[in-house]
């Protein structure tokens, strides 16, 4: 056995908490960025210790085990933790050698019957040289039940021939674009050297699903995007799949260039998490596939708590521009799928959406344009982590979309708590992102009653 240098460089993380489990993950590294060899790891696979403790300083083990880092794997480990207690806050830790890891925090979800409080976030866009992490340094600080990634973990450009000022905040190492697995795990373990992006890791179990980004800018299903070649498209797609898998606490694995995305994650009585792939299988007018869509049909029509969560990475509701203009990128080019997931719109329907760079807040009506029509439910679209928004006419957009009820430009994340009698989502945004340690403030807060979006405080901004 080759004597290791620190390993455990990119942190600890846990994932897709069940009443009764948690998964737990590492990636072995002692050199993240090496060239040729993953980490810098020998090729050969590595037994790593784990355990899980009821207390911080792990004074009370009670499971521990071994795992295997296989370099096939870029040597990540993810072990399926079962017999755990619903609802219950437990502490992590890895080891190999003598190089302990850090200590990660997670969260079982809760029993089935369970009807307390739900307290999660959700971020978005987290572009690596548009600034720093520090939205999710914040969001740690909270210590939610759980966190909701909705797409853009990290970008795959390279470094633009002329940066736009204010757009180049922190180097990329290397500056190339991803197009192969070597180029992915190095980007991967780039954003996973970053000390605010492992501290949300190891804060809360996290449920992650991927935007176009982690793969390639404006890829639609098997298409690449740019008219190039989809059966290289595809190889390509598999090198990223799997690199996303290495680097996040997933429970299912990538089948070549197929990676099952769209989940249901309960939490009690009190929220149906749904989580939906928006990128991977559309194809022509049609945004989720045949399957996702009787699928998530399905789950609407069967769920019983009391909030069905969207969890997804695309603007859901209808948005018109200036000038009559329509997201070509978002549920507005798909608006067929749309009406068939709000014709199943059950009471207590509230969508997340990434992928919006700016935060927005609306409700979802019967008629876009009358503010008298059924509400069906809300949407809270994030603002991004880091990823520098498109400038927007908000004023202009907001009048022209009376169903749409906040913008606001700032970095952020949004800070949410579901309970049996409300459902609360709180903008929160960080002053700056060029140099680290902004402070975070709460832009606005907002309440869903009957569908309908009652503000709590702030402006638009």
């Amino acid at each position: 056995m080759v004597k290791l240098g620190y390993p455990f460089t990119l942190g600890v993380a846990s994932g897709e908490p069940l009443p009764d489990g948690v998964i737990l993950w590492t990636r072995l590294a002692p050199e993240p960025l090496h060239p040729t060899r993953p980490g810098g790891m020998p090729n050969q696979t590595v037994t790593v210790r784990w355990e899980i403790a009821e207390d911080e300083k792990l004074a009370r083990v009670i499971q521990s085990g071994t795992a295997p880092a296989q370099p096939d794997w870029a040597h990540s480990v993810h072990v399926r933790v079962s017999g755990l207690r619903p609802g219950t806050e437990y502490f992590y830790r890895f080891s190999v050698d003598s190089h302990a890891s850090p200590v990660g925090r997670t969260r079982t979800a809760p029993d089935p019957a369970s009807t307390a409080p739900v307290r999660f976030g959700f971020v978005s866009c987290q572009r690596y040289e548009h600034g720093h992490f520090t939205a999710l340094r914040h969001l740690a600080d909270e210590r939610p039940d759980v966190i909701l990634h909705l797409g853009g973990y990290i970008y795959e450009n390279g470094k633009p021939d002329g940066p736009t000022p204010g757009r180049y905040v922190r180097p990329l190492e290397p500056e190339t674009e991803c197009a192969t697995l070597g180029a992915y795990r190095n980007r991967y373990a780039l954003y996973r050297m970053d000390p605010d992006l492992r501290a949300a890791h190891a804060a809360a179990p996290w449920l992650p699903v991927p935007d176009d980004h982690e793969v390639r800018r404006g890829y639609a299903g098997a298409l690449p995007g740019d008219g190039s070649s989809p059966a290289a498209f595809l190889k390509r797609r598999t090198a990223a799949f799997k690199a996303y898998y290495e680097h996040m606490p997933l429970r299912v694995r990538p089948a070549g260039a197929a990676l099952r995305v769209h989940r249901w994650r309960p939490y009690g009585r009190v929220v149906d998490f749904m989580l939906l792939d928006t990128r991977q299988h559309r194809d022509g007018g049609d945004m989720l596939g045949a399957a996702q869509e009787e699928w998530l049909l399905g789950r609407l029509k069967s769920a019983t708590a009391r909030w069905k969560v969207l969890a997804q990475s695309a603007f859901f509701s209808q948005r018109v521009f200036p000038e009559g203009r329509t997201s070509v990128d978002a549920w507005d080019a798909y608006p067929e799928s749309r009406a068939r997931v709000l014709a199943g719109a059950p009471d207590g329907l509230v969508v997340l959406s990434g992928d919006a760079y700016n935060g927005w807040a609306g409700e979802l009506r019967a008629d876009r344009a009358d503010p008298g029509s059924k509400a069906l439910g809300a949407e809270f679209a994030g603002a991004s982590v880091t990823g520098m928004p498109p400038e927007t006419d908000a004023r202009a957009v907001l009048d022209l979309n009376p169903h749409l009820r906040f913008f606001d430009g700032r970095r952020g994340y949004v800070s949410c708590t579901a309970d049996m009698n409300g459902f609360r989502a709180d903008y929160r945004a960080v002053e700056y992102v060029d140099r680290p340690d902004a402070p975070v403030s709460t832009v606005a807060g907002f309440e869903v009653v009957d569908g309908e979006l009652r503000q709590i405080g702030g402006e638009v901004a």
